[in-house]
């Protein structure tokens, strides 16, 4: 561990990344980076690959490779939107809504479950839960000016 506020912060998600994957892997068949993409797209559907590219914070290229995989898993669903070009429109399966109505869920509540630790007596998940927002907003808004 670092006392270093970047360093935690990036071990911190390196952790809830891989124990999100552990757990959606073994009770979900799924990746953790596949159930990102589902329940980001699931937040803005019907989109484009543009703008879910955007919201993942990856290439457009990045999203076009992933899409075949999750259409031949079941998952989402394509279409040509006429009058756009070449513009793809994805959306969600209803095995994919239900997997995110379930997955996304449960683990909220694995994580949670981590405040009830005795190490970790005297954090307030609300209140760390709005200071990481906060900060995720900041920089969304101001980016490395700050």
């Amino acid at each position: 561990m670092s006392d270093k506020i970047t360093f935690t912060l990036h071990e911190l998600v390196a952790e809830v990344d891989a124990h999100a994957d552990q757990i959606l892997r073994a009770r979900y068949g799924i990746t953790g980076s596949q159930f990102v993409a589902l329940a980001v797209l699931a937040d803005v559907e019907p989109t484009d690959i543009t703008r879910l590219a955007a919201c993942l914070g990856v290439t457009k290229a990045a999203v076009s490779k992933r899409v075949p995989g999750l259409v031949e898993a079941g998952w989402v669903t394509t279409r040509q939107e006429p009058g756009q070009g070449r513009r793809v429109i994805l959306e969600l399966t209803t095995t994919a809504r239900e997997l995110v109505a379930t997955a996304g869920p449960e683990l909220d509540a694995r994580f949670a479950a981590l405040v009830s630790h005795p190490d970790a007596e005297g954090i307030d998940l609300v209140a760390l839960n709005d200071q990481l927002a906060t900060l995720t907003r900041i920089l969304r808004e101001n980016g490395a000016e700050q």
